[in-house]
């Protein structure tokens, strides 16, 4: 029993979560989130809210963290797709940009808490973003001529670019999502291009193919 009692809690758990999420849009921030609207639409009372989560705050920076993880894993199953042959840049970029499309509300929590008015919640932006750029260091440390630390600051240039242009991504579609991805290829491909080059000056390495 006390096994079916915890599913069942993760389960509610998971439904506040997405209720959350759900509110989230261009004109509803976090902030603007009351703890009666989540617990209503996840189905349960208000009350049985504390039995998962501390407080708002509590819940917002668990999202925080379920949105970086999610974002990570996509651009791992990216990298994977490229073992099968593709472009690094633009594999990588498709795949954020649906990202952008299918978890848009997990992508405006990010944007906005990196930059808003909670310590805490700018901590818990800055730690995901920092996975995710300590997760493309290594494999541009793997597959390319960066040492350590130059693939740390190609990795860190790369995921600002990103990360700008997917707020952009938000608001625009058709043409210019398309002219927009377009650029971002094109600026990833400049900085890949400069550190190859720099590592094959400082250790004479091949170039791989980006």
């Amino acid at each position: 029993m006390s096994g079916v009692r915890a599913q069942q809690k993760q389960k509610t758990r998971q439904a506040l979560i997405e209720a959350a999420f759900n509110q989230l849009s261009a004109d509803h921030s976090f902030s603007n989130l009351s703890l009666r609207e989540v617990a209503r639409e996840a189905g349960i009372a208000p009350t049985s809210f504390y039995r998962h989560f501390k407080d708002m705050n509590e819940l917002g920076l668990t999202m925080v963290d379920e949105a970086g993880l999610t974002l990570r894993q996509l651009m791992r199953q990216a990298r994977r797709r490229i073992e099968s042959g593709g472009s690094v840049i633009t594999t990588s970029i498709v795949t954020f940009m649906e990202f952008i499309d299918n978890s848009s509300n997990q992508f405006r929590l990010l944007l906005r808490e990196r930059s808003g008015t909670s310590k805490a919640f700018r901590a818990a932006v800055a730690r995901e973003i920092k996975h995710f750029i300590l997760e493309l260091a290594h494999y541009l440390e793997s597959e390319t001529p960066c040492d350590p630390t130059h693939a740390y600051i190609q990795a860190e240039a790369m995921v600002t670019l990103v990360f700008n242009a997917g707020a952009e991504a938000l608001d625009i579609e058709g043409t210019q999502r398309e002219e927009l991805v377009e650029r971002l290829i094109w600026q990833l491909r400049y900085i890949a291009r400069g550190a190859t080059l720099y590592g094959r000056d400082n250790k004479g390495s091949v170039e791989k193919s980006v």
